[in-house]
């Protein structure tokens, strides 16, 4: 892609990362006087996250919106929203050069009328491609690749706080996912995506995505190279998503040194699809120990859980903050207690 004005875009956009850092810092200075009596305690889960300047959000599937009980609970306890499919590569251009909008525009507008933040996801991804991407190769996919990004970033610039621009692109062992991204581009092919997208859109805040990374391991320590190595290079990349699909009792004895270690690097990190397979106390400490790990890291922006219900979640094993009848579960007063405490450990 041609970007005829690549200075003014990197100066736009250090300038708006560097107004957000600020603005962040200051309500977590000032939260550290808010949380002074109990009985100031916030109610909902976003008003209590914005006391520490961060933001606390579920994945929204389009067609529940019109449910009036997942929209109430999802407009009352959110801040953010993020799509759990109708950003995708699939659903956003279903053919070559064929862009359509329609169901995350629903999104961000239902967002925008509450005064809720929007995250993308996801830019590129090796799942749900559409059909005609799959087949592609050589500088067939890299230019498909830039121009999807360029389409969709463009169309939802000033509308997106941060992307997932890369997702899932790592193993367990920490090598190199053999999609057809990687087969058919080589190793550049991530750092390609974040250029691409930071031409598109130099507002918003680049990340990278995935799973399995919820703590010290092979392939959160490969990632932790490779932004490492981005940040030395001057490879336009803000945060890093920790997607923390977990179950009730996981070890997450690193988790907290883990995500410091990338904010070390210079870049925010965020929780971006918190579930927790299980129930009663066993979850409700599980997300405890996400939720205060995150508030102790300076840098963790926020957190999204995958979705607002159970009954919705695409796991069978209750692993979400409220019921299959919009009932607060017990998790959900453990996640509430920790973000109220929160202004201490900011």
């Amino acid at each position: 892609m041609t970007d005829p004005h690549p200075r003014t875009h990197r100066v736009r956009r250090r300038l708006a990362l560097a107004t957000a850092a600020v603005a962040a810092a200051g309500i977590a200075a000032v939260s550290a006087l808010v949380f002074t009596s109990p009985a100031q305690a916030a109610t909902t889960l976003g008003a209590s996250a914005a006391q520490t300047g961060r933001y606390f959000g579920a994945a929204v599937a389009t067609q529940h919106l019109g449910e009036a009980a997942y929209a109430n609970t999802l407009g009352t306890e959110f801040n953010s929203v993020v799509a759990e499919n109708a950003m995708k590569w699939d659903a956003t251009e279903p053919n070559p050069g064929q862009f359509t909008f329609s169901g995350g525009d629903q999104i961000v507008s239902w967002a925008q009328a509450r005064g809720m933040k929007v995250r993308g996801h996801t830019l590129v991804w090796h799942a749900q491609q559409p059909g005609w991407v799959q087949g592609l190769t050589g500088n067939n996919l890299r230019n498909a690749m830039v121009n999807h990004i360029t389409g969709v970033a463009n169309h939802y610039e000033g509308k997106v706080f941060a992307w997932d621009v890369v997702n899932e692109a790592f193993e367990w062992d920490g090598s190199r996912r053999q999609s057809n991204l990687q087969i058919q581009l080589g190793n550049g092919w991530i750092e390609e995506a974040f250029r691409a997208a930071d031409a598109a859109d130099p507002t918003a805040r680049l990340c990278y995505n995935d799973y399995g990374t919820d703590g010290i391991n092979s392939k959160s320590t490969a990632i932790y190279n490779m932004v490492r190595d981005f940040k030395s290079r001057g490879v336009p990349i803000d945060c890093v998503g920790f997607q923390s699909h977990l179950s009730a009792g996981d070890n997450l004895s690193s988790y907290q040194a883990n995500l410091q270690r990338f904010a070390d690097l210079g870049v925010d990190v965020e929780i971006t699809e918190l579930d927790v397979g299980g129930s009663g106390s066993g979850q409700a400490a599980t997300f405890d120990t996400v939720t205060r790990s995150c508030l102790a890291v300076a840098r963790c922006t926020g957190i999204t859980v995958w979705g607002v219900t159970d009954k919705y979640s695409w796991r069978n094993d209750t692993p979400l903050l409220f019921d299959g009848n919009y009932q607060k579960k017990q998790a959900y007063t453990s996640v509430l207690n920790a973000l109220n405490e929160g202004g201490s450990t900011c």
